[in-house]
């Protein structure tokens, strides 16, 4: 895609303005760094970091049977999800691969009114969109809220103080996964507690054309705490370290949310697309994700191969220098005899064998 054609979120003046470096993004313009990702890992760790995540679709259902339909389509039950409560889970073809992971939040507004919310990775938005609409019940609306809003996420041990200085009532009492609509420096919008980094934070969902004003004030109140915004380069860091999987890299429709290692995300005791085929799966004979650290200071990098011996067993989907561990990582999937905790294997890296052990996820877990 040329520059003229990427989709450009709300906050996009404010980046370019202020030392944004603009990068594709599946298709949209996005910030990939300001100063350093380093910089911006640290400051998230330790204080707050500020991340503009209004590429990723916002999706509302209106119906009385709106959960029930979208209980459907994921792994992880919804149609019993509380006002107020979020669920993690996954959008899967009839033969168990990943189309998505998403966000299912069950939602009321100031009437009462229950509603349901999703939020989808943007890469996807189209493809969720068209499997949603091709099996939507004429007594389910389906609208795209993407365009129409701005979404930031305020991460790190600062991360609450920095949102509550613009949301009205004390945002304290959401408990991590729950959300609630809320007035945002006197705009409506949505405040929800999750997150993408390991650590604690809360996202603001605002109309688009109040997008700027409410991240300048995030902005100036996270600066006062050594905090910073953040681009796409530490944000991938942060989510490496907690071992948080990456769509296109450790999920894709060929591989399954067993592989994966995301059995939390399934429930077993409703009927959703492709779980006959979850099933029936003999999952000793699928490769598996696992965590490496390098043994010395090479890093390995998306795709590089791994063996043991002469045998290829797996690749890298993800591999970073960690700024926290301060020590090359990796996540990849490799044939499930060689995923025990402590197991010694090699990655190519450019022609040249190094080992990795295999360790326990996440990487990192904040105190």
């Amino acid at each position: 895609m040329t520059t003229e054609t990427l989709k450009k979120t709300p906050l996009y003046d404010w980046h370019a303005a202020n030392g944004g470096r603009m990068v594709d993004f599946t298709g949209w313009s996005m910030p990939v760094q300001y100063t350093s990702i380093i910089n911006e890992h640290n400051a998230t760790r330790n204080a707050a970091g500020l991340f503009d995540v209004s590429h990723m679709a916002r999706f509302r259902f209106d119906g009385d049977n709106a959960l029930q339909f979208i209980d459907g389509l994921v792994t992880r039950k919804v149609a019993d999800l509380k006002p107020g409560r979020i669920r993690y889970g996954l959008v899967c073809k009839d033969d168990g691969g990943i189309l998505d992971d998403i966000l299912t939040y069950h939602l009321q507004d100031n009437d009462g009114k229950s509603y349901t919310w999703m939020v989808v990775n943007a890469g996807n938005r189209e493809k969720i969109a068209a499997w949603i609409n091709d099996r939507l019940p004429a007594d389910v609306k389906f609208t795209d809220f993407t365009e129409q809003t701005a979404m930031i996420a305020v991460q790190g041990p600062q991360a609450m103080g920095i949102a509550q200085n613009l949301v009205e009532g004390d945002i304290s009492t959401l408990k991590y996964y729950q959300g609630r609509e809320a007035t945002i420096l006197s705009h409506p919008g949505l405040v929800s507690r999750t997150g993408y980094t390991g650590e604690d934070g809360v996202e603001v969902t605002v109309p688009a054309e109040n997008a700027i004003a409410v991240w300048e004030a995030l902005h100036v109140a996270a600066a006062e705490v050594g905090g910073h915004a953040v681009g796409l380069g530490a944000r991938d860091t942060l989510r490496l370290e907690a071992a948080m999987p990456l769509y296109g890299h450790e999920l894709s429709e060929d591989i399954t949310p067993l592989q994966a290692g995301l059995g939390f995300a399934m429930s077993w005791d409703h009927e959703f697309i492709g779980k006959a085929a979850l099933e029936a799966i003999d999952k000793d004979s699928l490769p598996v994700r696992v965590g490496l650290v390098m043994q010395d200071k090479r890093v390995p990098r998306e795709h590089y191969p791994l063996y043991s011996g002469d045998q290829q067993i797996g690749e890298v989907t993800s591999g970073s220098q960690s700024p926290t561990l301060e020590a090359p990582i990796a996540m990849g999937y490799v044939a499930p005899q060689f995923a025990a905790e402590g197991t010694l294997i090699d990655v190519d890296v450019r022609g040249k064998r190094h080992a990795a052990k295999v360790v326990p996820l996440p990487f990192y877990k904040r105190k």
